[in-house]
Formats: structure tokens, sequence, C-alpha cells
């Protein structure tokens, strides 16, 4: 289940200024320890340590092809690269160096392929507080977005939105932050 909470867009020179977008929570980052316990779950042949063997041995190789100046890509995932960290820009192509201008390298990584959930149930949850005031109508978020509430999903029920773009409810307007949840499958 993908989990989401909303955040304000306080950015004065935008377009969609003071206007509420939903972000992705992570709920925790899988090192390759857990990601060969994974596969290894899928009826593989493999056990975890050789799993876990095969994509070391694919990342420091896939470190090793960026530094010499290649792209790798993981069809359906990403392209990975080499991008630049510098240090202003020369004011003529003669004054430039290397050693004045480039302070660092930094991986890129661009997204490939399409991420669909068509052989997966996947749903949508938000999962942000919504508290309530005297002042505030009915259904209205008064919490910005951020962190999500911690202990378990008290998510309330929200004005989310649905893939295709469309409101999928209103609040519950409870101020403890506990109510029917709202949960869209995609």
């Amino acid at each position: 289940m993908l989990r989401i909470s909303l955040y304000q867009n306080n950015n004065e020179k935008s377009q969609a200024y003071q206007k509420w977008y939903p972000r992705v929570v992570a709920e925790e980052t899988i090192g390759l320890d857990e990601l060969a316990e994974h596969m290894a779950s899928h009826n593989t042949p493999f056990s975890k340590g050789a799993i876990k063997g095969i994509l070391t041995d694919a990342v420091v190789c896939t470190k090793e092809l960026l530094l010499l100046g290649k792209n790798v890509k993981f069809p359906d995932l990403a392209i990975f690269s080499i991008g630049l960290k510098v240090k202003g820009g020369a004011d003529t192509k003669a004054d430039f160096s290397v050693a004045k201008y480039i302070i660092g390298l930094k991986l890129r990584a661009r997204a490939t392929g399409e991420l669909s959930s068509a052989n997966l149930d996947t749903s949508i949850k938000r999962v942000d507080a919504v508290k309530s005031s005297s002042t505030q109508s009915p259904g209205a978020d008064s919490t910005p977005g951020g962190t999500p509430p911690s202990g378990g999903d008290t998510t309330p029920s929200g004005g989310g939105t649905t893939p295709s773009g469309g409101n999928t409810g209103t609040d519950s307007g409870t101020d403890s932050g506990t109510g029917d949840s709202e949960d869209v499958t995609i």
C-alpha cells in the first residue's frame, strides 16, 4: 500500500501557491540484505546469500562503469549516470579548469519504463492528520502534510485525490486523528 500525506506549496512566486499536493510517505528504506531475502522468497532456486552476492556485484560493477563514463540502464527501472557538482561557471572556455570548477560527482537516476500496479494489488491511503477548529469549514484540512502519524493507521477519511484526479470524499473532522481511512485501489 502506498501512503500519502499532503503538503502545501508555500512558494509565493509559483502559480500553484497555497495549493495542496500529495506526497508519498516512505515506510522504510530496504537494503541489499532485505532485497535479497525478498527476492529469495519469490520461488527462486537461489538462496538469499547468492542473490545478495549478485546484487552486491551489480552495485560495484555499476559504479565502476559509471566512473568509466558509461550510463547503466536497468530496464523498467532507471538509467544511472554521473552528474557533476560544479562551482559556478568560467567566464571563457580558456578560463575553465577542472580543479577550479568541478567540486564533486553525484549519481543521477532517470526513470525508465512505466511503474504499473497491473499485476499487484496496490492501493493509496492518506496518512496526514486532520484537525478541526471552530473557524474551519467542515471537511477542511488544517494540518499541512509533513510527517505521518506514528503508531499505526490512525488516518481520518480524507479528501485525497484518486489517480484520475477526482475527489474521493471529505474529512471526518475529528480532533483525535482517528476515523475511517480513505483507501483507493489503483
